[in-house]
């Protein structure tokens, strides 16, 4: 299981330059990303080299941001294997609140990150499944 950084980001120019900044002093790599924006704030939901370190780092400048659990699936980069993972998913009657793409650095693979409200018991039936789950 994977720890994500939410950040609750104010929408104003400049907000994400300041969010990377802070990483990029610390040190700190974004392995995967996606932000959903509203007419004031947005989430940003990071998965990070470092997730303690960015929660602590970003905390102390003001933002506020907390530490969640996701699963990382690695599938092969093939037409129909997201397919494959959301309709195992669904045959275990597991719904899935979002998801976003990151990708292996060493094998190329595309990883899909996603958050559930189980996150353990999820990781368990997938892997039952044959999946590759990142840590």
């Amino acid at each position: 299981m994977l720890k994500q950084v939410s950040i609750y980001a104010e929408n104003v120019k400049g907000k994400m330059l300041e969010i990377t900044s802070i990483l990029a002093e610390e040190n700190i790599n974004i392995l995967g990303s996606v932000t959903n924006d509203s007419a004031e704030y947005g989430i940003v939901r990071m998965v990070v080299s470092d997730p303690a370190k960015a929660y602590e780092k970003l905390s102390e400048k003001g933002i506020l941001c907390k530490l969640t659990d996701v699963i990382a699936v690695e599938i092969l980069d093939e037409v129909g294997n997201l397919q494959k993972l959301l309709k195992a998913l669904d045959d275990a009657n597991i719904s899935v609140n979002y998801l976003y793409l990151s990708f292996n650095r060493e094998s190329g693979c595309p990883i899909m990150v996603l958050h559930t409200n189980d996150a353990r018991e999820v990781e368990s039936s997938l892997r039952s499944k044959g999946f590759s789950l990142c840590s």
